[in-house]
């Protein structure tokens, strides 16, 4: 393998892909782009590259961008590249993985089957993985590695909130929140959520004592809003001081950050797997000491 691999970013990921190169010792190039009138997609990728490259496209609006992946895999390794390394700070379409009803077209186990035949080992973040247990159920590659946003969350919190009170919106959250609170010794307690649709949602909360608290809602993915707004709401009825939202994925959907902000919520809290305004800590020193060990695991006879 090369001892400098390089790493391929799009234009929109520039920040990222710099923090994330500098941390892992890493040569950083950029994708080139045109569209076309029409809305075909014309790239441009550098002449030569090294065995070892690494390309970052986190997938959120995933549809253009999962083809865009299969032109610059492709491209890539005829052009030298003989190890592909994707990594997908966020990872799209792994919650569909049963057919809820006759016909329906399970996408992890579609998106998750494209993506292994691109690339040898996928990075991510907190993937939305419900009924399989290991990132590589869901996306067969010889390496699958799952980071967690969790941890530098809880720090932030740690800072800001000291001694809240986290808690989970859904039992989704369970294992995750669980993870967050013992980073410091916090009290957490996690809600149960019955979903009538895209758009409506019913929260019941634990039998945890929250008046008084100032709580802390975690979650892997913030996208409608509802979910987090509801409980903020029953939350501060209640009796908590205050609520505020610390999300490893910010989705959020038009009228998200609006519909939370109205439900009482001070401050929003993310990491920069997916960019937005709410970003407060970045995950590009552990995504580095991945690849970095990847990489030497890679190397070793």
């Amino acid at each position: 393998m090369s001892p400098t691999p390089v790493l391929l970013h799009f234009e929109e990921d520039r920040d990222f892909a710099h923090s994330l190169a500098k941390a892992a010792g890493m040569q950083v190039l950029t994708v080139q782009r045109h569209r076309f009138p029409d809305g075909e997609l014309k790239l441009r990728l550098p002449a030569t590259l090294p065995k070892q490259v690494v390309v970052l496209r986190t997938l959120n609006d995933p549809n253009e961008k999962l083809v865009e992946l299969l032109m610059v895999a492709d491209s890539a390794r005829g052009t030298g590249a003989r190890h592909l390394s994707l990594v997908a700070p966020y990872l799209a379409y792994m919650r569909q993985d049963i057919a809820f009803n006759p016909g329906e077209v399970v996408s992890q186990r579609v998106v998750g089957r494209f993506l292994a035949g691109l690339f040898n080992a996928v990075i991510t973040v907190d993937p939305h993985l419900h009924r399989v247990a290991t990132l590589q159920e869901a996306v067969p590659v010889p390496q699958a590695i799952v980071l967690s946003g969790a941890p530098l969350l809880a720090d932030l919190i740690a800072t800001q909130r000291p001694g809240a009170l986290l808690m989970g919106p859904d039992e989704e959250s369970a294992q995750w929140i669980a993870q967050a609170a013992a980073r410091h010794g916090s009290d957490y307690g996690v809600c149960r959520k019955v979903r009538h649709g895209d758009r409506a949602v019913t929260i019941e909360l634990p039998s945890v004592p929250v008046a008084g608290r100032a709580v802390v809602l975690l979650d892997d993915v913030a996208s409608s809003g509802h979910t987090l707004a509801e409980a903020a709401r029953l939350l501060l009825t209640a009796g908590a001081t205050s609520v505020d939202v610390a999300v490893t994925h910010a989705l959020f959907a038009q009228g998200a950050i609006e519909l939370v902000a109205s439900a009482g919520v001070q401050h929003i809290w993310s990491t920069d797997c997916i960019a937005h305004p709410s970003n407060a800590v970045s995950m590009a020193g552990s995504i580095a000491a991945a690849l970095s060990t990847m990489f030497a695991t890679e190397t070793t006879p």
